[in-house]
């Protein structure tokens, strides 16, 4: 074995994709999950695999998977975050519940496995963290208020917590899929607002019909992606970020041009704002 993965949501979707390329690879796993029976089911046995329960949201559930995973390999090289939600809808009809939900799987969630896992990483002066972000981490999309959040909060999160543990060894990538067809869209997986506003009658209908069609016709190829994240994370030096996709790549371009545009327009007024003499006296 080369390293050991333990990868977040591997009972299906991309999860299992990534385990399965991880376990092709000759790495040794610990797939972890909700539901351990299907973990079994979406991965078979395998003698470098440990399957362990682990609901992200649940810090205790962290702390025994990552004990059962040192038990087991006596080590942990890298950690995929990808256990994720869905919360669609406009953010007015979103409820409260909702967006905590969100949160909760999407951006503490990776915190609590994360925190879980690092003394492990530390103590071993190496590691890499892998967190699977998304297009919309980059940018905001109609309907998709609290998926959005979420994702801006991991990202900002795992920036600053490179700076943090670089001293160690640890390095962390941010992985940006554009549409892969995963089971993201599925009923299991998205949760969609309640209609509560007229106003947004029309525009609802056209987002769940959009969004809806879009469930197993996405362009990307999870095992491809996961296929890539094993040649990433088996590189020298880690990315610190992955832009996965020709449309994730779009939107990022995309971004950056608005970006770039916005410095352009207003960068006499932004560069006129520090303190100058005049201005000092002024205050005093």
């Amino acid at each position: 074995m080369t390293q050991v993965w333990f990868i977040t949501g591997a009972g299906r979707g991309m999860g299992a994709d990534i385990a399965r390329a991880a376990l092709a690879a000759g790495h040794g796993v610990v797939a972890t999950g909700r539901d351990p029976d299907k973990l079994a089911k979406a991965l078979g046995a395998s003698a470098n695999m440990l399957a362990v329960r682990l609901d992200v949201t649940k810090p205790a559930e962290a702390e025994a998977a990552v004990k059962a995973a040192i038990e087991r390999f006596g080590r942990i090289d890298v950690l995929i975050n990808n256990a994720a939600s869905f919360y669609a809808g406009f953010f007015e009809e979103l409820t409260p519940m909702q967006i905590e939900l969100q949160l909760a799987t999407s951006l503490i969630g990776p915190m609590n496995v994360a925190r879980a896992v690092l003394p492990v990483m530390r103590g071993q002066r190496g590691g890499r963290i892998i967190s699977i972000s998304s297009s919309a981490g980059l940018t905001g999309f109609e309907f998709c208020a609290a998926y959005a959040a979420s994702k801006f909060g991991l990202e900002g999160w795992m920036e600053s917590l490179q700076a943090e543990v670089e001293p160690f060894g640890i390095e962390t990538m941010t992985v940006n899929p554009g549409f892969f067809r995963t089971e993201l869209l599925t009923e299991e997986s998205t949760n969609y607002a309640a209609p509560l506003v007229e106003d947004y009658n029309e525009r609802r209908t056209q987002q769940l019909e959009s969004w809806k069609g879009y469930n197993g016709k996405q362009s990307g190829d999870p095992a491809k992606l996961a296929r890539a994240l094993v040649t990433l994370a088996g590189e020298a030096v880690l990315p610190r970020r992955f832009i996965a996709g020709a449309d994730a790549i779009e939107t990022a371009e995309q971004k950056l041009a608005v970006l770039r545009q916005q410095i352009d327009a207003y960068r006499a007024l932004s560069t006129s704002l520090a303190f100058d003499g005049a201005s000092v006296s002024a205050v005093e």
